[in-house]
């Protein structure tokens, strides 16, 4: 990841933490092309067909300003099994044995191509979170349908 698209990772991380902070679980977007443009929603997480929408919505943004680089962050829960990562919707509900709160992100570049990371969390008694560092993933990564970017991912470069 070179320089530029790590300062719009922490950019992305910062504003999702902020409003995590408030309780609040928006998807949000930062595409940089022609000008930045940032896009949030706050319905991503109520359905699937929520969240393909937004995607699709912010695709069509970032051919607009012809973007060249862009981070894509969620709020998750998951739940790490030997073989592979599950995910669901954060709640107010207490996290269940094996569960674990965290920022999910995907970041493209022109340049660099495509990187998946996180950014987990714990919440202190009072509810406050309290945030790791992103983590970038090492390994290869195959992510399903229903993660996060991936339809905007697919959107802009279907032969992918």
């Amino acid at each position: 990841m070179n320089d530029e698209t790590a300062a719009l990772l922490f950019d992305v991380v910062e504003r999702l933490q902020k409003n995590i902070a408030a309780r609040d679980c928006p998807a949000i977007v930062v595409l940089e092309g022609e000008r930045r443009l940032v896009l949030s929603d706050y319905d991503y997480l109520r359905d699937p067909r929520s969240a393909i929408s937004f995607e699709t919505r912010a695709a069509a943004r970032a051919q607009e300003i012809q973007a060249t680089r862009w981070v894509f962050a969620v709020p998750l829960v998951w739940v790490t099994t030997p073989d592979t990562v599950y995910s669901r919707a954060v709640s107010n509900h207490p996290l269940r044995e094996g569960e674990q709160e965290t920022i999910t992100w995907m970041s493209f570049d022109g340049s660099d191509g495509v990187d998946y990371g996180r950014v987990p969390y714990t919440r202190r008694p009072s509810g406050e979170p309290v945030f790791d560092d992103p983590e970038m993933f090492a390994v290869g990564v195959r992510p399903a349908q229903a993660m996060p970017g991936h339809t905007l991912l697919h959107e802009l470069f279907p032969n992918s």
